[in-house]
Order: structure tokens, then sequence, then C-alpha cells
């Protein structure tokens, strides 16, 4: 399997996981078309996620990109342009996200959540399996762009729109 026909499959595979965490979580999510909170400029993506935009965005990356502070890919509704091939970061915006970090000898557990999605029970009171874990995909992203590109270069999203 080439490595954008993974990423095609690892997406699909996101978007069901991601649909299956909101689902648990129908009155506090306030994501929706045109809310842009989350869609802020500087992100930057694997060469292989910038690789499917490239191959299957080409019209919009022709387009005049969003004014600067928020995401290139915005429109003027703040909807997002290449929704279809949105990286992986923006799959999981505004979901409950837990991950472990080290620190020192312990290994401590972290939250966070969208504010404009905190309401609703506290993030720490809510058993694991109704967030998203970080960490497992990451992985499988990061293994499929070691594959695409050796030396694993990011990009920011505004990069890929020509300017000029």
């Amino acid at each position: 399997m080439s490595p954008l026909d993974a990423l095609l499959a690892l997406h699909a595979e996101v978007d069901r996981e991601a649909a299956g965490t909101a689902a648990k979580h129908p009155g506090r999510l306030q994501c929706r078309r045109g809310c842009a909170a989350c869609c802020v400029d500087g992100i930057t993506v694997f060469e292989v996620e910038a690789g499917r935009i490239r191959r299957n965005a080409p019209e919009v990356l022709m387009q005049p990109p969003h004014p600067e502070g928020a995401c290139a890919f915005l429109d003027a509704e703040a909807a997002c342009r290449i929704y279809a091939d949105r990286p992986y970061v923006c799959r999981t915006q505004g979901l409950p996200l837990r991950w472990l970090e080290e620190r020192g000898d312990d290994v401590v557990e972290m939250r966070d959540i969208c504010p404009l999605n905190e309401a609703g029970t506290p993030l720490e009171e809510l058993d694991p399996a109704d967030c998203w874990s970080i960490g497992p995909y990451e992985e499988r992203l990061q293994a499929i762009a070691a594959a695409f590109d050796p030396g694993m270069r990011r990009v920011t999203l505004r990069s890929l729109l020509r300017t000029g």
C-alpha cells in the first residue's frame, strides 16, 4: 500500500472513531460548519498530508488564502475549503483529548478540550473511553509520513497556497 493510500485509510478510520467519540458528547460539542476557533495559523502537517491536499484540491491551492491569523484554507464564512482532505489534527479538534506525559519518574494523564466545548461533565471525571486518546494514531501517522518522506518534513498549511 502506498503512503498516500495508507493515509487515506488512516483518515477514514480516524473519522469513524472521532464520530464515535463525538456521539458520546451530543450536548457538549459546539463544533459546526463555520466554527473556526481551532482553525489557527501556523498549523504544520507532514509532507504526506500536504501531498493529499495538493493532489485532491489543486483548485483551492490557486485561490487566495484566508487572512493571516486563521487557517489559510478557511473561506469567507469560516468554512474549510479542504474539509474532505483536511489533515489529521483537524479531524479531532473539539473533542475531549487525553494523553500521557512523563514528569520525572511519573506518568501523568493530561486532558484538554476546546474552550467552546467546556460545558458539561468536568474533563477529569470523564471515562477515558469518552476522550480521544492522543498517541496511537499519531504514531501511525508518523510511520506513514516516514515512508512518504524519510526526512519527515513538516510544512505550514498556509505555505501550500500559491500566493503569487
